[in-house]
C-alpha cells in the first residue's frame, strides 16, 4: 500500500543521507521508509537543484552546500581526533621530562 510522505519528511530523510552521511540502509531501519523511496527523492532532489543552478548561477546549488557540510564536519571529527590525540603525548612527554 503506497503512503504519502510530507515535503518536509521527504527533505528530512534527503539531509540524513545526504548532510550526514547516513545509509540508506540505517535510515530505512530507523523510520520504516523503503530504499529505493529515500534513494528516488535524493535523485529528484539532486535533479532539482542542478535545474536551479542552471537557472541561477548566483545561487549556491543546495545539494553542493550538503555535501560540502558532510565534508567539513567529516574533516572537524578528524581535526578533534588530532589534537586530543596531541594532548596526550605533549601530557605523556611533559610527565618524562620532569
Amino acid at each position: 500500500m503506497p503512503q504519502n510522505y510530507t515535503p518536509e519528511f521527504k527533505k528530512k530523510m534527503i539531509r540524513l543521507h545526504e548532510e550526514e552521511g547516513r545509509s540508506y540502509k540505517s535510515i530505512t531501519a530507523e523510520y520504516g521508509v523503503s530504499k529505493a523511496s529515500v534513494s528516488k527523492w535524493c535523485n529528484e532532489f539532486s535533479k532539482e537543484c542542478q535545474k536551479k543552478a542552471q537557472n541561477d548561477t548566483n545561487i549556491p546549488n543546495e545539494m553542493e552546500t550538503m555535501k560540502e557540510n558532510f565534508r567539513l564536519r567529516k574533516e572537524l571529527e578528524e581535526m578533534k581526533k588530532e589534537n586530543l590525540f596531541l594532548k596526550k603525548v605533549a601530557a605523556f612527554f611533559a610527565k618524562e621530562i620532569n
